[in-house]
């Protein structure tokens, strides 16, 4: 059912909900913030005039009476030929906004010399959004009586070889994603001329999600798009939907490759909203001692598995948010396992929803989900995005999911058809997750965040010129369409023998794919097969930069809630070879990385220390991993590996101090490598408050005595090739960040450093040597010299 439909109202109260969750189990202690927000009204607004009536019609027939004043606003632009994004909350009814103007240009009687009318191209970031779009717009055809010549099609790699060619011809309303758009769309642009030529209109959907490296591959895709339909005579409007970020206008402009002027931002929310309750929840401490003696907290993932336990008995539906594809899946079978000794037939009702699942068994899932026959889902953020799940009663989070955008995305799910609602944000045993149930005015009382990309970045920009020239040669008059960089990157790629320049422009000669030089999602190569060695059967993939960390020979590898040993990884034909086991324990990969300066871009004195920004790079290779009980975490035991090394050249904010400075903070020599490793880990933890990235998205390096500075030194740098921003946003913010690092170790409670300060779970030396006390210290006696 679309998101624009009436739905019954929730039969559990918000604070019901809340008060059963904190009477269970003896939880009356662990929530330590509640954030009411209060219900709003709605303020309608008239069908606009421009509207075909057969669209109109079909709303009405479909339940809805009129739109509401900020879809009215954003589908008026997009019809005036205006790009637009619309930067509204959850379920405020976007999809409605776009497909208003993009059905009534659908139906206009105005044909090309080619006979084909109007066309639109639906761009999401997830296959499952998609499909949930065609289902919207097949209903409102099913609802209604004038819109049999809007023939919508999903095109993307589930899409069946006999169907593509129906799609390219007869589809008049194409949905797909940027990966589609990047390897078969523009390569093969010939083939869909007539679709391009009368292109009206690129949605944009959940345009948020577009950050980093992923936004920036994204961008430099929709400029190549912009060159191929200007080619064709087309001019596109581009119709941008998002959570809400801050600035919208400029990010999306910076995504389509626009003047942010050339943006027009609807960002006021016009839409009815049920009351939220919003609670943050601190599992316990265990009787458990953890690495060096620390204490051991319960895991958000055992936590929410609890909370999704009780939500489903009471008959709540419920989505339980976990970060890692291996945290649903364990979230599931705790869940389950629960739920199998209270009522089988409710056992039935959970179930994971991820991506790497096969094409069948995600679209089984997504019918479950749409039809409400499921319960409880324990979901990636595959589910953060629009897809329609109607009727949640609450959401679970385990864990900061990395930005405020994405917190309040999450959160939206719930009461999505304006009945009240609960979120709960559980938080993992870590820096910035203690600090932020500790500090909710650091989530609530400040403003989202904005969207970070650069198409600018040379490893980036570089592979798209070439596939851009692959698909039509590049003219000089191309060039300010992608940027003031790719002028500058010609001549390298013309020496590499990837380009050749010719008197009409710069030609892609070589026999390969120019698309192959790059994945837009920065996977770093073919993804790895999963594979049930007894029988043969594919369940599913993994991403190759997860690979080494994922499905390593030993790794538990989870799947649809079944449990399975990793026997073989074998790199050469990319296969992870499984066999079905049920082991009490869950695997943690360890790594260890080295770094090295490459360039010095900018720098300020600190007193005597230095802040630094630039280019490095960093050499990492999987050397272990451990086994750790699943519902406590504590470890059981390490297990050599031999993987071989991977290399990244990144961009890295790096800070140094002197020996008077490590004096001065009262620090031995032999104290230095625990402090700095300790400052190190908690920076990290930290800098997601202060850049738009997520802990996954950043490393870090710290040692007492580093070659290239030849000085005590902490690094920090962007988990991506080229760099994601992050960094030089640590460097911009670095006397905030450092600060509110300091802070927060110093005001934890435990003794000698715990998960929630200086513990990292990514560690690659097994969280040794750590010293509390002596990271205060010194990032105490750095900041004093700060400017």
């Amino acid at each position: 059912m679309p998101d624009w439909c009436p739905m019954s109202p929730n039969p559990h109260s918000q604070e019901d909900l809340l008060d059963r969750l904190l009477a269970a189990h003896g939880r009356p202690d662990r929530v330590t913030h509640v954030r009411r927000i209060p219900p709003r009204g709605g303020r309608p607004a008239a069908w606009p005039e421009w509207a075909r009536p057969e669209v109109v019609d079909a709303f009405r027939a479909a339940g809805i009476d009129h739109p509401w004043e900020h879809q009215a606003r954003a589908a008026s632009a997009a019809a005036s030929g205006r790009s637009v994004v619309l930067a509204t909350g959850t379920a405020s009814g976007k999809s409605m906004a776009y497909l208003l103007p993009v059905l009534t240009a659908l139906l206009e009687g105005t044909r090309a010399p080619n006979g084909r009318g109007a066309t639109a191209l639906y761009l999401s970031p997830a296959k499952a959004l998609a499909a949930d779009q065609v289902r919207a717009v097949d209903e409102l055809r099913a609802a209604g009586t004038g819109l049999d010549r809007v023939r919508a099609a999903a095109y993307d790699g589930d899409t069946p070889a006999e169907l593509r060619q129906w799609v390219r011809a007869q589809a008049s309303y194409v949905l797909t994603n940027p990966d589609m758009l990047h390897r078969s769309l523009l390569p093969a642009h010939r083939t869909w001329s007539a679709f391009l030529k009368t292109l009206k209109y690129v949605v944009v959907d959940e345009c948020h999600t577009y950050r980093g490296v992923f936004g920036s591959h994204v961008a430099q895709v929709l400029r190549r798009l912009r060159r191929i339909c200007r080619r064709y005579g087309a001019d596109p409007v581009f119709v941008l939907a998002s959570a809400t970020v801050s600035d919208p206008a400029a990010a999306a402009a910076r995504l389509i490759g626009a003047a942010p002027g050339d943006v027009e931002a609807v960002t006021e929310d016009a839409s009815p909203r049920g009351g939220l309750t919003f609670a943050l929840w601190e599992p316990p401490l265990t009787d458990l001692k953890g690495e060096r003696g620390a204490p051991v907290r319960r895991t958000a993932t055992a936590e929410t598995a609890d909370l999704l336990t009780d939500l489903v008995v009471d008959g709540v539906r419920t989505v339980a948010f976990v970060r890692s594809r291996r945290g649903a899946e364990v979230v599931r079978v705790i869940a389950r396992d629960r739920l199998e000794r209270i009522d089988a037939k409710l056992a039935d009702r959970v179930a994971t929803y991820r991506s790497g699942y096969l094409a069948a068994e995600r679209r089984d899932l997504e019918r479950a989900l749409h039809d409400g026959s499921l319960l409880g889902v324990a979901a990636t953020t595959a589910l953060e995005l629009g897809v329609d799940v109607s009727g949640l009663d609450a959401v679970l989070m385990a864990g900061y999911p990395g930005t405020r955008a994405s917190l309040w995305q999450q959160a939206g799910r719930a009461g999505r058809a304006g009945q009240d609602a609960l979120a709960v944000l559980v938080a993992r045993d870590d820096p910035l997750d203690t600090f932020l149930v500790h500090h909710p005015e650091a989530l609530f009382d400040r403003p989202v965040e904005a969207t970070v990309l650069d198409p600018d970045n040379p490893y980036v920009l570089a592979p798209h010129l070439c596939a851009a020239a692959a698909e039509l040669p590049l003219e000089e008059a191309d060039l300010p369409l992608f940027g003031p960089v790719a002028a500058e990157l010609l001549p390298g790629l013309e020496r590499r023998g990837l380009l050749r320049r010719r008197a009409t422009g710069w030609y892609w000669t070589s026999r390969e794919r120019a698309t192959d030089l790059t994945d837009i999602r920065g996977s770093a190569g073919q993804a790895v097969r999963v594979v049930e060695e007894d029988t043969g059967r594919v369940l599913g993939t993994v991403d190759a930069a997860a690979a080494h960390s994922a499905v390593h020979q030993g790794a538990v590898h989870l799947h649809q809630g079944e449990t399975y040993i990793v026997r073989l990884l074998d790199l050469e034909d990319d296969v992870a070879l499984v066999r079905r086991a049920a082991p009490d324990w869950t695997t943690t990969a360890r790594e260890k990385t080295d770094i090295r300066i490459l360039e010095e871009v900018r720098a300020e004195d600190w007193g005597p220390g230095r802040l630094c920004f630039g280019s490095v790079e960093v050499t990492s290779r999987v050397v272990s991993y451990q086994r750790r009980r699943i519902a406590t975490g504590q470890v059981l035991g390490e297990h050599k590996l031999d993987l071989p090394e991977r290399s990244l050249r990144t961009r890295a904010v790096w800070w140094t101090v002197t020996p008077d400075q490590v004096a001065e903070a009262g620090l031995e020599e032999a104290d230095l490598p625990g402090a700095a490793h300790a400052a190190e880990h908690a920076s990290i933890g930290l800098l997601p408050l202060f850049a738009t990235c997520d802990r996954w998205d950043i490393g870090g390096v710290s040692t007492a005595l580093h070659p290239d500075t030849a000085l005590p030194t902490v690094f920090v740098y962007d988990g991506h090739a080229g760099g994601a921003g992050f960094a030089e946003r640590a460097y911009a913010t670095a006397a905030h960040w450092l600060t509110a690092t300091m802070e927060a170790i110093a005001s934890c409670e435990c003794e000698s450093g715990c998960p929630s300060c200086v513990q990292s779970p990514k560690c690659g030396n097994g969280n040794f040597p750590l010293d509390k006390t002596g990271a205060i210290r010194l990032l105490a006696t750095l900041l004093r010299g700060r400017p």
